[in-house]
């Protein structure tokens, strides 16, 4: 295995979330100021909290995934070394890997079921941003990463920008920055994500990008910010609860109570591998048939693909 560079080895995400909490604290004295309900007591005490948990849940599958991670290394095509070139390719790589991830995960109910704590709180800011999953064991980022390593990228190298793709991510959870200009069309900003976390019909699905935007472009998911649509955050069916264990397992929760109940083979694997909201009869909402009747009511606008 090539020899990791000092640098790669900085804790950044450790110091990102460290002075990010002063980026919070900003940020509230800023909501206070405005007086704009961008945040709430318990909500915010119940995204920090999610997220310590689910700092030490990522501690306990690291050990697993790690040896993973090198039995697939050991068999790897290519001895790819810490070069210029090797890092730029590893910077799009991961980052093309961490966009199907992240779509996959609201595409299919058993990733969502994981995913969907991230989008649970109703409001908007540097606290949403730390409210993660306790099961992330059961992601499937992690999986769509082995061929990186297949390939013979470094372990260490994609970690590398995993890392830095979670630190960036952390800004752009936040409603005190509006639009960055030119680099709207490229990276991934709080104008994009704001988007993402909105439960508008008009933007259900969209903006799964990482640190760029650019594939959302490509693979026509992109959904610019609207003046005339102010985001409504959440998900479609919102919880209504500050209770730990609910926010984090309601989805599993539902997952097991529609499979008891299925009928055959193919009900179950449609509620464990069917979009969210599916059902044998089509009774229920997905983001695709919310999308079309929002589309059909509004003839005159074009719905976000």
């Amino acid at each position: 295995m090539p020899e990791t560079p000092a640098w790669a080895t900085v804790n950044i995400l450790g110091i990102s979330i460290a002075v990010f909490f002063f980026v919070i604290i900003a940020e509230m004295f800023w909501a206070r100021r405005r007086k704009n309900g961008v945040y709430e007591v318990r909500d915010t005490g119940t995204s920090l909290l999610m997220g310590a948990i689910s700092l030490a849940t990522d501690a306990a599958y690291a050990g697993i995934h790690l040896a993973i991670i090198l039995l697939v290394y050991e068999a790897r095509l290519f001895d790819i070394g810490w070069t210029w070139w090797a890092l730029i390719l590893c910077f799009f790589a991961e980052d093309f890997v961490y966009y199907w991830g992240h779509r996959l995960s609201h595409e299919h109910r058993i990733w969502w079921a994981s995913h969907v704590i991230h989008h649970s709180s109703q409001h908007f800011n540097g606290s949403t941003a730390l409210r993660q999953s306790w099961t992330g064991l059961l992601g499937v980022g992690f999986f769509l990463r082995l061929p990186l390593f297949f390939i013979g990228f470094p372990p260490a190298m994609v970690i590398f920008f995993i890392v830095i793709t979670a630190a960036y991510q952390l800004w752009v959870h936040t409603e005190m920055v509006r639009r960055i200009g030119p680099f709207e069309w490229i990276l991934n900003t709080a104008s994009h994500h704001r988007v993402h976390h909105a439960s508008n019909p008009c933007y259900l699905d969209s903006n799964h990008g990482g640190f760029l935007i650019i594939w959302d472009r490509m693979f026509g998911t992109f959904a610019a910010e609207r003046d005339d649509e102010p985001c409504e955050y959440g998900i479609v069916s919102n919880v209504g609860t500050f209770n730990l264990f609910r926010v984090a397992l309601h989805e599993w929760a539902a997952i097991a109570k529609d499979v008891a109940g299925a009928r055959s083979v193919r009900e179950v694997i449609g509620f464990v591998l069917g979009p969210p909201g599916w059902s044998p009869d089509g009774s229920r909402q997905t983001s695709r048939s919310i999308k079309a009747k929002w589309a059909q009511e509004n003839s005159t606008l074009v719905p976000a693909e």
